[in-house]
């Protein structure tokens, strides 16, 4: 009796503190779906226009701009006149320098690139750009720099000489002479060998008969010399 007794207690406290259980999950339920949505949906909008707001106040009052980045361009050049691109982004004022010197300025375009077209001095010139926004500048783009030659490389050719006449063995000409530093020389469509004050060779078989001997200096901006001589070899 009294077991049964304990146990009717025991099954009706262990229902109570279901229904208790039963009745607070409802009620952590409602108290969600009256004010905890609601709560995080405002907070969301808080943080998303916090975000908005710190992004334009960013773009109105930039504390770091990063500079542009050049279009590369080649080490040497014939033209006076060339183009220089590149990238930053848009709205921004881009300023080009040459030597130090600001030389133009530039909107960047809705796809976030640049041109300028420029006349640039005979030698060395080293290009930078600056990107603006409302009067504040970013640090110096990474610096390119090109030659601007447009006079032909010096040719001399100390051998052979035009006219001379090979025979017996003397089935091979040496083809040696100077031309300037840093230009490719080629003999007959084929590379000299070529040192670093300029000095050139290259050994060059004969054929029997009259022999014609072009050889030409390219420098790096694509400027020229060219001469052509005459050997004979007679076996």
């Amino acid at each position: 009796m009294i077991r049964s007794r304990l146990s009717r207690r025991t099954e009706q406290k262990t229902k109570r503190n279901f229904f208790l259980s039963v009745l607070g999950t409802i009620l952590i339920i409602l108290f969600v779906f009256k004010f905890g949505i609601p709560l995080l949906a405002n907070l969301s909008l808080f943080i998303s226009g916090s975000k908005n707001n710190q992004e334009q106040s960013n773009i109105q009052n930039p504390s770091f701009i990063a500079p542009p980045i050049l279009n590369s361009f080649p080490e040497a050049t014939s033209s006076a006149n060339i183009v220089i691109s590149g990238v930053a982004t848009k709205n921004q004022t881009i300023n080009l320098y040459i030597n130090g010197n600001l030389i133009d300025e530039t909107s960047v375009k809705d796809d976030g690139t640049f041109s300028f077209k420029e006349a640039i001095s005979a030698g060395n010139n080293v290009i930078k750009a600056k990107a603006v926004v409302q009067k504040k500048e970013s640090e110096f783009s990474e610096s390119i720099t090109t030659v601007f030659k447009s006079a032909p490389p010096s040719l001399n050719i100390s051998s052979p000489t035009d006219g001379q006449s090979f025979s017996k063995d003397q089935n091979t000409a040496n083809v040696n002479g100077t031309t300037d530093a840093d230009v490719k020389v080629t003999v007959n469509g084929f590379w000299a060998i070529v040192d670093d004050s300029g000095n050139f060779l290259y050994s060059l078989p004969l054929q029997n008969g009259e022999n014609k001997i072009k050889i030409i200096a390219t420098d790096l901006a694509g400027n020229n010399s060219e001469k052509e001589i005459k050997t004979t070899y007679s076996p």
